[in-house]
C-alpha cells in the first residue's frame, strides 16, 4: 500500500499510544493494554502498547491495522519492525512507543506487563 506523504504535525507519545491501541482493537486484539514507562528510570520508552490474537493471521492483521492506525493520524511510521515473518511476537518500535502484537501463548510466556510491574496499566476493551 502506497502511503501519502502528510506534512509534519507533533503527537505525543501518549496519543501515539492510543493510537495504536485503537489499531489494534479494530482487528479484534484481545487483552490490550498501555503501559505508562515515563515514570521508571531508564525505560526504554514512554509506552508500550501491548495486544493479543489468536492466531498467526490475526497476530499479523492486528499489527498492519495498528500501523495504518498510527500513520493516519499522526503520518508517524514505526522506526524498526520485527517479527513479520513468524508472526508469533510483532514489534513496532517507534522510538517512543513500541507496539508489542503477540499471539496468546508467546504473550503469556515472555509476560511483558511482569517485567514491567511499576508501570502504570491502562486496559482497553473493545466497543462493538
Amino acid at each position: 500500500m502506497t502511503k501519502q506523504v502528510k506534512p509534519k504535525t507533533t503527537t505525543s507519545s501518549e496519543e501515539l499510544s492510543h493510537f495504536i491501541a485503537q489499531g489494534m482493537l479494530e482487528k479484534k486484539a484481545t487483552d490490550v493494554v498501555i503501559l505508562d514507562l515515563r515514570h521508571i528510570p531508564q525505560a526504554v520508552a514512554d509506552f508500550f502498547v501491548i495486544g493479543s490474537g489468536t492466531s498467526v493471521t490475526q497476530v499479523d492483521a492486528v499489527a498492519d491495522s495498528a500501523e495504518d492506525v498510527a500513520y493516519k493520524f499522526t503520518n508517524e511510521m514505526p522506526w524498526r519492525s520485527e517479527g513479520k515473518n513468524n508472526k508469533e511476537w510483532i514489534l513496532l518500535d517507534y522510538l517512543s512507543v513500541v507496539a508489542h502484537v503477540f499471539r496468546k501463548d508467546r504473550r503469556e510466556f515472555y509476560a511483558l506487563e511482569d517485567l514491567w510491574g511499576d508501570a502504570k496499566v491502562t486496559r482497553l476493551e473493545s466497543v462493538d
